[in-house]
């Protein structure tokens, strides 16, 4: 990671550096319930996944939601990162090819420290949203 930006050089508008994935693979899904315990079936088995309507088993919302940690944590340290929250929007299936992207939506001061806000969002290959979301970054 390059050097955090410094609050006075970021403006509201600004992009971060887009951060495009792998297409999501079977064998990430399986490692992220190894990882996570998260061992819902719909998640590696497919049977299962068809059973229930579904074309195909299809990624974990948290492993998304930690897509959107990386993005801010390909900007700033971890340690600045004081807000991340999001909402999901559609699934994300399994060959989907996700880019994260960020926006600087506010800049403020509270408590004494210097802060930015940013819009986020995960989207596949078809320009779908898939997760929305919002993160506070402490900058010096």
């Amino acid at each position: 990671m390059a050097n955090a930006p410094k609050f006075a050089d970021v403006k509201v508008g600004d992009e971060l550096p887009a951060l495009k994935l792998a297409p999501i693979s079977r064998h990430e899904l399986a490692l992220y319930c190894g990882g996570s315990g998260g061992h819902n079936p719909d998640h590696f088995d497919i049977d299962f996944a068809k059973k229930f309507g579904f074309k195909d088993v299809f990624a974990h919302g948290m492993l998304s939601m930690a897509f959107l940690g990386r993005l801010a944590t390909s900007w700033v340290p971890q340690k600045q990162v004081r807000v991340l929250g999001t909402r999901f929007t559609s699934i994300t299936w399994v060959g989907d090819v996700i880019t994260v992207t960020g926006k600087v939506v506010g800049k403020r001061e509270e408590n004494g420290e210097t802060l930015v806000d940013l819009e986020v969002k995960c989207t596949n290959q078809n320009g779908q949203s898939t997760l929305e979301g919002n993160a506070t970054v402490a900058l010096a």
